[in-house]
């Protein structure tokens, strides 16, 4: 199995690089001759490691490939060049996600378009103690109240479709700067949706939004939220429905929170405090969720072939 998983990885990757990924790595250098070692390999072995192996770091990775598949592999670099090719890749992984994405909602299987979820989750360079100097055009410090924590990093922003019974469909991924509201870092897409009831948690209450949804046959729904100076007395006296009504948009919302954990739990995207460069970061962010998304195409193709 694991072998078929290889095989129907690279032809996967070859296909897709050739029809769209070669523009965004191409190499503008006297020497045009294609490497030993291709990127379409570079890109299968670290999908594989990471995917079917979770082998997270690019150590490990290449210590993975060198060790059991070097027969496969014979002009697998160095570590330190393997390294270097991966981040020199790094433009490449956000156009891999979307075309998973993409993918996914072609495959079928049901889900709904007039019900969206919407989430967020840190991606941790390291802690509010420390001054943060990795990527400094993208990360900066930021809070995460579930976490009542400090740190320094992004945040990883998803849209998804619900589905009964299981994860969401994924439809947008992003990413912002930690200290980005969640709302502003949506804002722009939220306000191209129409026609959808979108879940979300109580950062995203507002008027202006709200009343845009209503404007375009759609609902925002969110937890309540009181409001600043709103009297004790006010807020006994509608807790009960509003508690119940907190409660029935938290449930419906639920699988896009589970949608992160699954995220969390396969490829331990949430650390990143081993990155060292704005491409590294990248390549940490959307080589995982590529890495997470890619094991359901492969052994669907397998076992449609078998």
């Amino acid at each position: 199995m694991t072998v078929l998983q290889l095989i129907q990885l690279y032809f996967y990757v070859s296909e897709i690089y050739e029809e769209d990924l070669k523009w965004h790595c191409q190499r503008f250098t006297k020497n045009q001759e294609a490497p030993l070692f291709s990127d379409q390999e570079l890109l299968t072995t670290y999908l594989f490691a990471t995917a079917f192996e979770r082998r997270f770091r690019i150590k490990d990775v290449h210590g993975y490939i060198s060790r059991h598949w070097q027969s496969w592999f014979p002009n697998l670099p160095s570590y330190t060049a393997y390294v270097s090719r991966i981040n020199r890749m790094a433009s490449v992984f956000p156009l891999l996600v979307e075309r998973l994405i993409h993918k996914e909602q072609a495959d079928g299987g049901y889900f709904t378009k007039s019900i969206a979820l919407t989430d967020s989750m840190p991606i941790i360079t390291c802690s509010g103690k420390r001054k943060g100097k990795v990527a400094p055009e993208l990360c900066d410090k930021g809070y995460n109240s579930t976490k009542k924590m400090h740190y320094f990093g992004l945040k990883l922003h998803g849209i998804g479709f619900y589905r009964p019974d299981t994860l969401p469909k994924i439809e947008v991924i992003q990413i912002s700067s930690a200290s980005q509201h969640d709302l502003e870092a949506q804002r722009q897409i939220l306000n191209n949706t129409k026609g959808v009831a979108l879940f979300a948690d109580k950062a995203f209450c507002d008027k202006d939004l709200k009343a845009f949804f209503a404007d375009n046959n759609g609902e925002l729904l969110t937890p309540v939220k009181y409001k600043k100076g709103q009297t004790l007395q006010d807020k006994q006296r509608h807790k009960a429905a509003d508690d119940l009504y907190s409660t029935a948009v938290s449930k419906i919302r639920q699988p896009i929170e589970s949608l992160f954990n699954w995220l969390i739990e396969h490829t331990d995207i949430q650390r990143a405090s081993k990155v060292r460069s704005t491409k590294g970061l990248i390549v940490h962010v959307f080589g995982r969720i590529a890495a997470a998304l890619i094991p359901q195409f492969i052994n669907r193709a397998i076992s449609v072939s078998s």
